[in-house]
């Protein structure tokens, strides 16, 4: 069991979610507000995709990045943020051409995916470490793309979260490491029951677990109704948790959540299995990240 936690909250992705829920945040402003309810509510980490202001839709805006990080930044509440590098690998194939991306197709190149990590120097960003059937499309994420972002990443100086959606994906993030694409210890994520990935389950935790490289720090999370299951079964199995508007949209069956909601409960749950919360500081000093009150690599080892 880990007794001492890294707690993410992930405010708002790229989904249809905004016409189901309310509370998903869409302006700069409201994730940003989202991000400070999600540290007072005691995360450690917020992870954001940004949206377009107008439709709820999705943007890979660098100003809108910009504008998110200077509010978060600004605010009396101290938090580490994590940046998605993953957007812009959506391919759908057109009906009458499969040969060409069809209506909701959003494709960027590596660099146009790396952007606002190498101007904004978030503490992490995530690195999607392979293709995947999502849902009905295809997240198209070839190996020499993983690589070159991976190369992108590191000269930033920014630690990657290796975002891992299937078996395979844990198999080629070890690879990059053995490449000498990810440098020190590497963080990982399990990403558990999106449709067609790893299934939400313990059995599936614990094989991908099984599979991280002995130094590995790891967190895991499960959408939906799986979030706080498998939060819980997270921290049980020695890794971390990842709560948040992304990946859940409710409370409890029938009931709307928000995000300071979400990280509530699963502080609670944490805090009932007999474990903490790591803080901000904490957090960076654990992973040996940049401070961006002080440029510095933050140290300090376990806690």
């Amino acid at each position: 069991m880990n007794r001492n936690v890294i707690l993410t909250c992930a405010v708002t992705g790229a989904g249809d979610t905004t016409s189901k829920n309310p509370n998903v945040p869409i302006t700069p402003e409201q994730i940003a507000n989202d991000c400070i309810d999600a540290a007072k509510a005691g995360a450690s980490v917020a992870h954001i995709h940004v949206r377009d202001p107008k439709t709820g839709g999705i943007s890979h805006s660098l100003e809108h990045f910009r504008e998110v990080m200077q509010r978060v930044r600004e605010a009396e509440v101290d938090i580490v943020m994590n940046i998605t590098a993953g957007g812009g690998g959506d391919w759908i194939p057109d009906a009458q051409d499969p040969t060409r991306g069809g209506p909701g197709t959003d494709i960027q190149t590596p660099a146009q995916r790396h952007e606002p990590i190498g101007e904004l120097l978030p503490e992490l960003c995530t690195l999607d470490c392979g293709s995947l059937n999502f849902g009905d499309m295809v997240y198209v994420n070839p190996a020499n793309w993983l690589r070159e972002h991976a190369r992108l990443v590191q000269a930033a100086g920014v630690k990657p979260e290796l975002e891992c959606f299937d078996l395979g994906h844990v198999r080629f993030a070890r690879q990059l490491q053995q490449e000498g694409l990810i440098e020190g210890t590497p963080l990982y994520q399990l990403c558990l029951g999106i449709p067609w990935g790893a299934e939400a389950d313990t059995e599936t935790m614990l094989t991908m677990r099984n599979k991280l490289p002995e130094n590995a720090q790891w967190a895991a999370f499960g959408i939906g109704r799986h979030q706080m299951p498998m939060a819980a079964q997270a921290v049980l199995l020695g890794g971390h948790a990842r709560v948040g508007l992304e990946d859940n949209l409710f409370l409890k069956k029938g009931i709307l959540a928000t995000n300071g909601q979400l990280v509530e409960h699963a502080a609670t749950l944490i805090a009932n299995l007999g474990a903490r919360i790591m803080t901000p500081a904490e957090t960076r000093a654990h992973l040996s990240l940049r401070d961006p009150h002080t440029g510095n690599i933050s140290t300090g080892g376990d806690v």
